[in-house]
């Protein structure tokens, strides 16, 4: 089987909803992630790119692949495949490029996702019968799995996983703030500098270059964390500081074979080795990383030992302490674990989160001068979703 290689990595800076990206339509970003990731890949004839993939969930757009490539500049040949996985959607988009070039179905793919939380379309429901006499009901959000079933708010079900796993309001917070912690010392550090790119925001007063994440909170302490109210349900333990952001952002990467890769004169980043995907019950969805990690390090015959860097989508500190309790990871391990903090602190675009995190592990990777990488998350719905990466 061919190797499926990463050559080129980049993403937007993450922004606050109704912050500096708030003008900012979501095929835009598409578009500018897409054509640097097109540059950086040293790729002079967009001809040969076989296709875009990406991921994209709450927007407007018929096809945001199709939409964001064409905003890219790219030519009106290309072929453009939207993937919807909720909080996966955009690590499934790079899985899929990896696995068409696995599979011999073509050589150079550009993949990601993206999210404007700030400009999705609200809903209504459609009247039933002409003239309706009452104004149509709005929908607060799509259904993500059947009633008889359960489909609670996310918070709920982060509160019922934070039930089921014995997860303490005290042990949410401090993953918070260490989230929060983690993510200014990267910040400051400029650990994020070459793998963001800078977007120019046209404003009244002129302008603005927006390259630097703006969700985190460097004042945060674990006493502010604890006054703060449980957000979703009376008694809980799941607040909005222990809880991700509502954000916007994208990411994305090339994929392509090795001969590609020399051929365009581009040293490979990392090798994806291997990605998996596991359904679980969508009243306690945040659980879903565990059975997608078990299952990918199963089929590549490894153990959490082998794995350098974790990063794991922060949807609510409440799951992903349970992840890590059931898999036996070291949420603490400030080396291992979203060494460079979570979506706490930096934001979760949905669609846009997992390809941002591929992008942060390949760089992660390489800055430590690590082996292997894994990328997981939980998905709305009851779904999870495992990515592993290798550094060339």
């Amino acid at each position: 089987m061919r190797e499926a290689v990463i050559i080129s990595a980049t993403r937007t800076p993450i922004a606050k909803m109704g912050g500096a990206l708030r003008s900012v339509k979501p095929e835009q970003l598409a578009g500018l992630v897409i054509k640097e990731a097109v540059r950086r890949a040293n790729i002079a004839n967009a001809e040969e790119i076989d296709e875009v993939i990406f991921g994209h969930v709450l927007g407007a757009i018929g096809c945001m692949a199709r939409v964001g490539l064409l905003e890219a500049g790219l030519p009106i040949s290309l072929p453009g495949l939207t993937v919807d996985r909720q909080c996966g959607s955009g690590s499934t988009a790079i899985n899929l490029a990896a696995l068409h070039v696995q599979a011999g179905a073509g050589d150079l793919y550009v993949a990601g996702g993206v999210e404007s939380m700030t400009l999705q379309p609200y809903l209504l429901e459609k009247p039933m019968e002409a003239y309706q006499r009452f104004a149509p009901n709005w929908i607060p959000r799509r259904p993500l799995a059947p009633k008889e079933i359960g489909d609670p708010p996310m918070g709920i079900t982060a509160e019922n996983v934070a039930e089921r796993w014995g997860v303490s309001r005290e042990e949410q917070d401090e993953m918070a703030y260490l989230s929060q912690v983690k993510a200014s010392h990267a910040i400051k550090e400029g650990r994020f500098k070459e793998q963001i790119i800078p977007v120019t925001v046209q404003q009244k007063k002129g302008p603005l270059i927006f390259d630097t994440d703006e969700h985190p909170r460097p004042d945060t302490s674990l006493e502010a964390l604890a006054k703060l109210p449980p957000a979703f349900k009376e008694g809980g333990t799941v607040t909005a500081g222990n809880s991700s952001g509502i954000n916007d952002g994208a990411g994305a990467v090339v994929v392509a074979t090795k001969e590609k890769a020399v051929e365009l004169g581009v040293e490979p980043l990392a090798v994806v080795r291997g990605f998996a995907y596991a359904g679980v019950d969508p009243n306690i969805m945040g659980i879903g990383p565990v059975p997608a990690t078990r299952k990918v390090l199963r089929q590549l015959g490894l153990t959490l030992d082998d794995l350098d860097v974790i990063e794991m989508n922060e949807a609510f500190a409440a799951q992903s302490i349970a992840c890590c309790r059931d898999l036996g990871i070291d949420w603490r391990d400030e080396e291992k674990f979203n060494p460079n903090g979570g979506a706490i602190a930096l934001g979760h675009p949905i669609a846009g989160s997992l390809a941002i995190l591929v992008v942060k592990a390949v760089y992660e990777l390489r800055r430590r001068q690590g082996r292997l990488a894994l990328i997981t998350a939980c998905c709305g719905g009851g779904q999870g979703v495992a990515t592993i990466i290798e550094r060339c």
